[in-house]
C-alpha cells in the first residue's frame, strides 16, 4: 500500500492556512487603509464596527500558519525568522498598533483624539500590508542563503525594488478586496461611495499585477522556465483575471455577497499560483540555487509530520467552525449602537 507523501500534503496545508488569513485579514486591511478616505466620523465608525467583530479572529489564521511552519518545516522557518527578522518585527509593532487604534480610536470625542488613532489604524494597515507583500516578493525572488541555509543576506538587500513592487501590489489587492467586503456591511450615502471605489481599485490592481508579472519574467526567469514545464499554471492565472472581472458586474447588479465571494477565490488562486510554481521549494536560494531549502530537507521527521497531521485534522475543522459562527453570527448590514467603536 502506497503511503500519502507528508511532506506534500504539509506543503499543501500550510498554504491552505497562509490563503485564509490572506483571505480573511486580508479585508480588513484593507478597510483600514481605506479609512481616511472617507471624512465624516459616522462613516469612519462604520469601517471600524463592520470588522469589529471579525478582525481579532481573522488573524488567528496567521498564529495557526506560522505554527503550521514551525512544527512541519522547522528549518524554514527558522531561516525566514531570522532573516527577516527586522521586517517581521515592525509588521508585528504595525499589527498592535493597528490593534490599539481599534480599541482606543471611540473612546474620547475629542476631534484630535480620533483624528490621531485614525491615522494610526490605517496607518498600521497600510504598513502590514506592504510588509507581507514585500516578505512574499524576496521569497519568490529568492533571498541569499550559506551552505548552513542561513540568511546571508542585509536588511536594506530586501527592500529591493521587486519586493517593494509586490508591496504594493499586496496593498492594492486588500484594498479593492477591503472595498468589495464594505459593500456588504454598509447601505445608503456610504454604500454610494465604497460601490464607486471599487471599479478604479480593481483598475489599479489589475495594472500592478501586471506589471508585477512582466517585471517576474525578467528578474526571477527561473518562473518562466517553471510555468512552460507547467502550462496549467496559465490556466489558473487566465481564470484568476476573470473572476476579477466579474467583480463589477456582480456589484452592478447588487450581487455584494458573489463580488466578495469572487474577490476571495480570486486570492486563493494568486496564492494557488505561487503555490504551484513555486513547489517543491519553500525557500529559494539565489543566486546559490543548491542551498534552497525544499519541503524534503526543511521538513521534521516523518514521525513528527504523521502525529501533526492527526492534530491538524482535529485542530483545523475546529478553527473553521469558529470562523463559521463569527460571520454568521454577525452577518449582515453594519449599524451602529452605543456599545459600538
Amino acid at each position: 500500500m502506497m503511503l500519502p507523501d507528508l511532506n506534500i500534503i504539509w506543503y499543501i496545508l500550510v498554504g491552505v492556512l497562509f490563503t485564509g488569513y490572506a483571505m480573511l485579514d486580508g479585508f480588513d486591511l484593507g478597510v483600514g487603509a481605506l479609512q481616511l478616505f472617507v471624512r465624516k466620523d459616522e462613516h469612519r465608525r462604520m469601517f471600524l464596527n463592520s470588522i469589529g467583530p471579525v478582525w481579532d479572529g481573522n488573524e488567528v489564521w496567521l498564529v495557526t500558519g506560522g505554527g503550521a511552519l514551525f512544527a512541519a518545516f522547522p528549518q524554514a522557518y527558522a531561516t525566514v525568522f531570522s532573516g527577516f527578522y527586522l521586517p517581521f518585527m515592525l509588521l508585528l509593532c504595525s499589527l498592535i498598533f493597528r490593534a490599539v487604534a481599534i480599541e482606543f480610536r471611540s473612546k474620547e470625542d475629542w476631534t484630535w483624539w480620533r483624528q490621531f488613532w485614525d491615522v494610526a489604524f490605517s496607518a498600521g494597515s497600510l504598513v502590514s500590508s506592504l510588509l507581507i507583500g514585500v516578505a512574499m516578493g524576496n521569497i519568490v525572488r529568492g533571498i541569499p542563503l550559506d551552505a548552513d541555509h542561513e540568511f546571508a543576506g542585509t536588511f536594506l538587500g530586501l527592500l529591493n525594488p521587486y519586493s517593494l513592487l509586490m508591496g504594493i501590489t499586496t496593498v492594492l489587492l486588500f484594498a479593492m478586496h477591503g472595498a468589495i467586503y464594505l459593500t456588504m456591511k454598509t447601505e445608503g450615502e456610504l454604500l454610494e461611495i465604497v460601490s464607486g471605489w471599487v471599479p478604479r481599485l480593481i483598475g489599479f490592481f489589475l495594472a500592478s499585477y501586471f506589471l508585477f508579472n512582466l517585471y517576474t519574467l525578467v528578474e526571477v526567469p527561473w518562473v518562466l522556465e517553471t510555468v512552460r514545464a507547467r502550462p496549467y499554471v496559465f490556466l489558473v492565472v487566465a481564470a484568476n483575471v476573470l473572476i476579477v472581472l466579474n467583480i463589477p458586474r456582480e456589484i452592478h447588479k447588487g450581487r455584494e455577497f458573489h463580488a466578495f465571494l469572487s474577490s476571495c477565490t480570486a486570492m486563493v488562486l494568486m496564492m494557488a499560483t505561487f503555490g504551484l510554481t513555486y513547489f517543491p521549494n519553500m525557500v529559494l536560494s539565489s543566486p546559490e540555487i543548491a542551498n534552497s531549502l525544499t519541503i524534503y530537507n526543511a521538513a521534521s521527521t516523518q514521525k513528527t509530520l504523521g502525529i501533526m497531521l492527526i492534530i491538524a485534522l482535529i485542530g483545523v475543522p475546529l478553527v473553521l467552525a469558529y470562523t463559521a459562527s463569527i460571520y454568521w453570527v454577525f452577518r449582515g448590514k453594519t449599524t451602529l449602537t452605543k456599545s459600538s467603536y
